[in-house]
């Protein structure tokens, strides 16, 4: 059965591009001139580059810089690696262990605080993609002929927010999240078709900016955190201390000397040993008398 559903799903992604080739070809042949169609796909793919270039390089930057008063190219710097491979593989989960890495390594992040942040960051924190839904939404009603008032953008604003949260941090799951965004605003859900062309390209520049967003999120807990950070290193310290100095053991070490068995006892304030019991028979001296006995009586 399983492999009846694999081979389903190669025939549906083997035809998968036919099929979006001719939805494309159908939305142009409703457009007046080729150029038009071409033209405001074109103005839309600027608009998202151009709103992703603004949150990515002087939103985030400068909210960094103003609450930990970092190097912000520095921090850019270290963070490169990390871009690339998001860029590359279009995914925040898969760009995460190189984020770890990035984070802790380069831009000396606490592990403690990276740990907890990027993988919710990886889930929840999808800026870029709501930047992209609200973008894509609007083009959409304004391809279609709709008119958007106030009320409306800003119900696409939060819807794009909202809907942003939701969506899986794998390759081009804004698409499926879009769906929401536009039926808030009474638009057609498969329209989605008109602007999927170009959301592979613009899929790898939003995950980037997820990324780097998920490292500005860090920087700034660790700098609100700090003083509870350095409360924990400052008690677990004292724990250390106390254990070492509280530390007092008997180990009991058998070796075998001469048909002998020797117990050391080994204590940090363990001294001579009296016992005020006249009773009381030392186990190690009644070793070492049957031992003497027994070699007196033995003849060579």
């Amino acid at each position: 059965m399983l492999e009846v559903v694999m081979q389903l799903v190669r025939i549906a992604m083997l035809y998968s591009p036919i099929g979006i080739f001719f939805l494309i070809v159908a939305k142009m042949l409703e457009m007046d001139t080729l150029q038009d169609f071409v033209g405001s796909l074109g103005l839309y793919m600027v608009t998202v580059l151009a709103g992703l270039f603004i949150h990515g390089f002087i939103v985030l930057p400068l909210l960094l810089f103003i609450v930990t008063r970092m190097n912000v190219f520095r921090y850019i710097r270290g963070m490169s690696q990390a871009l690339v491979t998001a860029f590359g593989t279009a995914s925040s989960s898969a760009t995460l262990p190189v984020t770890y890495r990035c984070v802790e390594e380069k831009n000396h992040i606490d592990p403690r605080v990276s740990r907890f942040v990027l993988p919710v960051g990886a889930t929840v924190n999808m800026d870029g993609t709501a930047l992209y839904e609200a973008v894509a939404a609007i083009y959409i009603a304004q391809l279609n002929g709709i008119p958007l008032n106030a009320v409306k953008i800003i119900v696409t604003s939060l819807t794009s927010t909202l809907a942003s949260i939701g969506a899986a941090s794998i390759p081009q799951a804004g698409l499926v999240t879009m769906v929401i965004v536009l039926n808030a605003l009474g638009l057609p859900s498969d329209e989605v078709r008109t602007i999927y062309a170009v959301d592979w390209l613009l899929d790898r520049f939003r995950t980037a900016i997820n990324v780097f967003g998920d490292s500005i999120g860090c920087a700034i807990v660790q700098h609100l955190s700090r003083k509870e950070l350095d409360a924990l290193d400052r008690r677990e310290l004292i724990f250390v201390d106390d254990t070492r100095n509280h530390s007092s053991t008997i180990i009991p070490l058998f070796e075998p000397t001469k048909n002998r068995a020797s117990i050391v006892r080994a204590s940090n304030h363990v001294g001579s040993i009296t016992h005020d019991n006249p009773t009381f028979v030392d186990p190690i001296k009644t070793i070492e008398d049957d031992d003497d006995n027994t070699m007196a009586q033995t003849s060579f």
